[in-house]
């Protein structure tokens, strides 16, 4: 096949043969957004494709997939555990569908809370259907079930570990990019089984494996969204505040580079350009771990999300000083190897807007010599 495009409005799509292709059905997923919908209407697709739009399906054949995830879920917990027979009852599976409403995000989330093995799965199901009300709308339904997921967690702790699970679960809902445990231990200065053992408590709102240095990543966006906001997530004890956690991802950053950032981390020969290195790649694996890069790729956007408030700006200022006025060429070498120089030019803009808005006078560098100048090429060093 051969043409330029490949969208569905394109003559040359590969669109034309499909009405050729034998005894093979294609299962697509999407969101019903204008574009996508005009381009199944096309004459050569309308007549082999249907359509399945997932919120005017009947209520109760949605009740019924449910149900019916809900009994495999358990029943595979059962096969692995004795004294699970006859569980759970028909009433808690009831109770199970209607608190779901109609969320397959419930149930998934559920059924991966209940077998986690650490604890009886009988006492786990029977404390969340006590904990949570029927009838609530999606986001009622949803709060209640991550409310009672994290007071299951949290418990009786001491504050000290109360804002340490708070910290890991700050970076993990508001990274720029997901990172993983040993990341997220390297960022907070603690013990990495002690972040996966955190992670884990709360596995069933998290894509978390085994392997503590593959990224975590919510579940589903509902949770990020729900423990971020006050007016939902009402227990102090597990609400994420983004402007206090932003502050603290880049004062970790910072002290990171701070204490990691040196003259060619790489090992890379003098005058030889980045192209011209065949195992750059393999440099940059061995030397620079994915924490620093991190902090080097990223440190500039959770000042964007940083409120310009007084409070802040103490912690903020000296760290910002500090890192500018000594790993600031080590910082510029370490992007040019990793091809990202350019990342280099928005976070000084950053850097100077948030000097300009704070009126931060402890700097020796004012925020003009921080602002590129456009008629000046940028530094590419060592490209």
């Amino acid at each position: 096949m051969q043409g330029r495009g490949v969208g569905l409005g394109n003559p040359v799509c590969p669109r034309r043969l499909a009405s050729k292709i034998p005894k093979v059905k294609f299962f697509l997923t999407g969101r019903p957004e204008p574009r996508i919908s005009k381009g199944f209407r096309l004459p050569l697709l309308a007549k082999i494709t249907d359509k399945f739009v997932l919120h005017e399906v009947e209520p109760d054949q949605v009740d019924s997939d449910i149900r019916l995830f809900f009994k495999n879920g358990f029943s595979e917990l059962g096969r692995d555990l004795d004294g699970l027979d006859d569980w759970p009852t028909e009433k808690d599976l009831d109770r199970l569908c209607e608190q779901a409403a109609g969320l397959f995000v419930y149930a998934e989330a559920t059924v991966k809370f209940v077998s986690n093995d650490k604890w009886d799965p009988r006492e786990r199901l029977d404390n969340l259907l006590r904990s949570q009300k029927i009838g609530g709308h999606e986001g009622k339904t949803l709060d209640s079930l991550y409310t009672s997921i994290l007071r299951g967690v949290f418990g009786d702790d001491d504050a000290e570990d109360q804002a340490k699970i708070r910290s890991v679960l700050g970076i993990v809902v508001l990274a720029a990019n997901p990172l993983s445990p040993s990341a997220i231990a390297t960022l907070l200065r603690i013990n990495a089984k002690s972040v996966h053992r955190l992670l884990s408590s709360v596995n069933s709102l998290l894509i978390l494996h085994e392997n503590v240095d593959h990224p975590v990543r919510p579940f589903h966006k509902s949770f990020p969204d729900f423990v971020t906001d006050p007016t939902r997530c009402t227990d102090e004890r597990f609400h994420i505040s983004p402007p206090d956690h932003h502050v603290q991802l880049l004062i970790g950053c910072l002290d990171l580079m701070d204490q990691k950032l040196r003259k060619n981390m790489c090992k890379l020969p003098d005058g030889v350009a980045n192209s011209d290195v065949g195992d750059l790649n393999e440099r940059i694996e061995k030397y620079i771990d994915p924490s620093l890069i991190y902090a080097c790729m990223s440190w500039h956007v959770h000042l964007v999300d940083v409120h310009t408030t007084p409070a802040h700006t103490p912690t903020i200022a000296p760290a910002l000083h500090r890192f500018l006025e000594t790993k600031f060429l080590f910082w510029l070498e370490v992007l040019s190897v990793l091809g990202a120089v350019r990342n280099a030019v928005e976070a000084l803009q950053v850097v100077a807007d948030w000097l300009e808005v704070c009126r931060v006078s402890t700097f020796d560098v004012s925020p003009e010599l921080l602002r590129p100048d456009p008629g000046v090429a940028n530094p590419r060093p060592r490209q």
